[in-house]
C-alpha cells in the first residue's frame, strides 16, 4: 500500500540540510518548493531560509524581505538579523525581549522562543534561555537546552535531555548530531563513536564544514593530529571564513606547535569576520589576566 500523500515530509531536505551546515542547498531546496502544501509548511520553509541567509552571515536578504505585512512567525528572525548585524542595537534589542517576555508569560510564537533563546546565549545568559526553551517541545529547543548543558559541563543532564530527543525522534539528523556532540564531551570510547556518527552523515548527505570540524574534533581529543589537519582544512576549502574552522585550526597548531606563522593568519582572519567570537573575547580576557600576573610579580624598578 502506498503511503498516503499528506505523510510525505515536504520539509525533509530543507530541514536536514540546515541542520548539517549546508546553508546554501537549504536556500536552494527552499527556492524549489514553490506551492507547499499549506500557509504554514511555507512559513516553515521560509524560517529554514531565512536562518539560513544569517548562518552566511547575508542579514540584509532578511531585513529587506520581512516586511510588517509578513507573517507573526517570520517577524522574530528579523529581529535576530539586526541583532547579529548591528552591534550598536544589541542593547536595546535585548531589552526589548526582556519587556516582552516579561509582559507575556506566554508567548505562544515559537519561533519567538527560539530566537530570544539563540540571543540570551551569545549574551552569555544561559539561565535565561534555558528557562525559556523549557516552554516549548520541538527537537529544536531541546537540542538547544542539551547545547546549552554541555557548555555549562552538565554532560550529565545533557545525556537525560538526548534521551528525551531519541524517544521523541531517534532518526532526526539533529538528534543524531546532539548524541555526537554527547559523546564528544563524555570522551574516551565515545570518541569513536561520535565520529562514526559524523561520517554516517557525510557518506548520506556530503561532507559540511560543520560535519568535518565534528569530526575533527573527535580526531584531536583522540591525539590524531594529522587527520585532524586534513578535515579542517577540507572544510577551510569549502568556507574559509567558517569560525569553527579558524578557531580548530588556531587550537591544532598550537597543540602541535607547528605553523605559527600561519596560525597568526587564521587569527587575524577570524577577528577579520567574527571579531565577537566567544574565543576571541575569552583570549583576550586570559591575555589580560596572564598581564596583570605578570605585573605583580615584576621586579620593582629601585633598588636599595
Amino acid at each position: 500500500m502506498s503511503r498516503p500523500q499528506q505523510d510525505v515530509d515536504e520539509l525533509f531536505e530543507i530541514r536536514n540540510y540546515f541542520h548539517i551546515g549546508n546553508y546554501q542547498q537549504c536556500i536552494n531546496e527552499a527556492q524549489k518548493l514553490r506551492k507547499p502544501s499549506s500557509p504554514e509548511i511555507a512559513v516553515e520553509r521560509d524560517i529554514f531560509m531565512y536562518r539560513s541567509y544569517m548562518a552566511q552571515n547575508k542579514y540584509l536578504v532578511v531585513l529587506d524581505d520581512i516586511k510588517p505585512s509578513s507573517a507573526e512567525k517570520l517577524q522574530p528572525l528579523k529581529l535576530l538579523a539586526e541583532y547579529l548585524s548591528n552591534k550598536s542595537r544589541r542593547d536595546a534589542i535585548v531589552t526589548q525581549l526582556d519587556q516582552k517576555l516579561s509582559a507575556s508569560a506566554n508567548v505562544d510564537n515559537e519561533v519567538w522562543i527560539l530566537v530570544a533563546a539563540i540571543i540570551y546565549q551569545r549574551e552569555n545568559n544561559f539561565e535565561t534561555a534555558y528557562r525559556l526553551l523549557h516552554t516549548i517541545e520541538s527537537l529544536d529547543a531541546m537540542a538547544m537546552i542539551l547545547d546549552i548543558l554541555l557548555k555549562i559541563n552538565r554532560v550529565d543532564l545533557a545525556m537525560t535531555k538526548l534521551a528525551e530527543m531519541r524517544e521523541k525522534d531517534d532518526d532526526a539528523t539533529l538528534t543524531q548530531l546532539a548524541q555526537a556532540w554527547v559523546f564528544c564531551a563524555s570522551g574516551k570510547d565515545d570518541l569513536r563513536n561520535a565520529y562514526y556518527i559524523y561520517q554516517d552523515l557525510i557518506d548520506k548527505y556530503g561532507a559540511t564544514p560543520l560535519l568535518l570540524n565534528g569530526q575533527a574534533v573527535t580526531y584531536i581529543a583522540q591525539g590524531k593530529m594529522d587527520e585532524a589537519e586534513t578535515a579542517l582544512l577540507e572544510a577551510f576549502d569549502k568556507d574559509p571564513n567558517y569560525a569553527d574552522t579558524l578557531v580548530n585550526l588556531i587550537v591544532l597548531s598550537q597543540i602541535t606547535a607547528k605553523n605559527t606563522e600561519v596560525a597568526s593568519r587564521y587569527l587575524a582572519q577570524l577577528k577579520d569576520s567574527h571579531l565577537d567570537h566567544p574565543f576571541l573575547k575569552e583570549r583576550d580576557l586570559k591575555e589580560r589576566e596572564f598581564e596583570n600576573i605578570c605585573k605583580q610579580y615584576s621586579p620593582s624598578v629601585g633598588r636599595g
